[in-house]
């Protein structure tokens, strides 16, 4: 069993099931990673994949101030415990350090900015929507307030997208989130 396979499944056992930041979103960041990779000859596909099943390891729920940090944190304990190389260990730190939004720390490495890419994109397209209604949903946020959220946040993260690959991909995904914000701004009587 690789090194990847056994976190795979630790990470399948630890996380939640929770569609926002739980286990089915690491595993859509999962495919996002390494999708982008795929584009590189260059990048370490290793080290995005395992940056990609940890990069939220550490997340404990709404309000919690720096996951990332924290599942930098965690996720470099876990692969040192299992003798994987430091090196590796260090760009999958990195990785996972910088992929937060509202961290705002910039990523170096290219697998960082695979890695803060792809998380991004899950918040974009139609899954992107999805999340932030069931987000709205868990802590009570109405509908006007969701999609004041969209415009400020979600909109936005195409232009914060790293590499070529994913900025592409963002802006196919943000066409998806601007029709809806039309439709339902017209529905709601918003958009006159």
């Amino acid at each position: 069993m690789s090194i990847v396979d056994v976190v795979a499944e630790l990470v399948r056992n630890v996380m939640s099931s929770d569609p926002v930041h739980g286990y089915p979103h690491v595993m859509r960041v999962r495919k996002l990673a390494l999708q982008l990779a795929a584009h590189y000859n260059s990048v370490d596909k290793e080290v995005v994949e395992l940056a990609a099943l940890l990069h939220d390891i550490g997340r404990s729920g709404p309000g919690m101030t720096d996951h990332a940090f924290t599942s930098a944190r965690v996720a470099g304990l876990l692969l040192r415990a299992m003798g994987y190389s430091e090196s590796k260990v260090r760009a999958i730190v990195e990785a996972i350090s910088t992929h937060s939004y509202s961290a705002g720390r910039e990523p170096q490495l290219l697998e960082a900015k695979i890695l803060s890419d792809a998380d991004k994109l899950d918040a974009l397209g139609a899954v992107g929507i999805a999340r932030v209604f069931l987000y709205s949903g868990a802590i009570g946020r109405g509908i006007e307030d969701s999609i004041a959220h969209i415009k400020t946040k979600i909109l936005k993260l195409p232009d914060l997208m790293k590499t070529p690959e994913g900025r592409e991909l963002a802006l196919k995904k943000v066409k998806i989130v601007m029709e809806f914000i039309k439709c339902i701004e017209k529905e709601l009587n918003l958009g006159k």
